[in-house]
């Protein structure tokens, strides 16, 4: 009977791998000096997603492109994350995310808006399956750096449901207080 469950194991993780979908970011040339000269090789970062909400990233070195990408896509499937989507569209909420000297802050965004975010940033909401996003990186342009910031505020998201049971209140609950708490910020301002 074990060996039934495995198959049917090793089945289902092959249908999710051949569900993803994979984008180079950026590939480097990098060399290593020896004693007879240079010895070069390739750096590759990856990002890997289903389009419905999981996405990774990774990145892999190699003396041949294609080996170095191999490395950087294993990597990602490694290191996947699930990132709650409103409608399946856009975030739930606003976000920032830091990493080094790369921030970046992520907006949610109505629907028709699209994916305004450059860079690496554009290729996570693409393979991670967000239609609506209006993204900023402030400071660095490094990718590196851009992109573990980005997956630092994915990381961070938490849905309207989630942040209720925490509280131990209802969803209409949070959201009516915020109205509240808004409004009167308003109306004082105005003042």
């Amino acid at each position: 009977m074990a060996r039934h469950d495995k198959k049917d194991r090793n089945r289902d993780r092959d249908r999710q791998e051949s569900d993803l979908t994979e984008k180079l970011v950026g590939i480097n040339r990098v060399a290593k000096v020896v004693k007879g000269g240079r010895r070069f090789g390739f750096a590759a970062i990856v990002i890997v997603g289903d389009k419905r909400g999981r996405v990774g990233h990774g990145s892999g070195k190699a003396r041949e492109v294609p080996e170095a990408i191999r490395k950087a896509a294993e990597q990602a499937k490694r290191s996947m994350i699930r990132v709650p989507l409103r409608e399946g569209r856009t975030l739930h909420h606003d976000i920032s995310g830091r990493f080094g000297a790369g921030r970046v802050v992520l907006r949610a965004a109505p629907a028709g808006t699209g994916i305004i975010a450059g860079g690496p940033m554009r290729a996570i909401f693409e393979i991670l399956g967000v239609q609506d996003i209006v993204a900023k990186s402030i400071g660095t342009s490094n990718p590196h750096n851009i992109i573990k910031a980005t997956f630092g505020a994915l990381c961070n998201i938490h849905p309207p449901r989630f942040v209720a049971a925490r509280r131990g209140k209802k969803v209409a609950e949070i959201f009516h207080r915020d109205r509240q708490q808004s409004s009167a910020v308003y109306s004082a301002s105005t003042k």
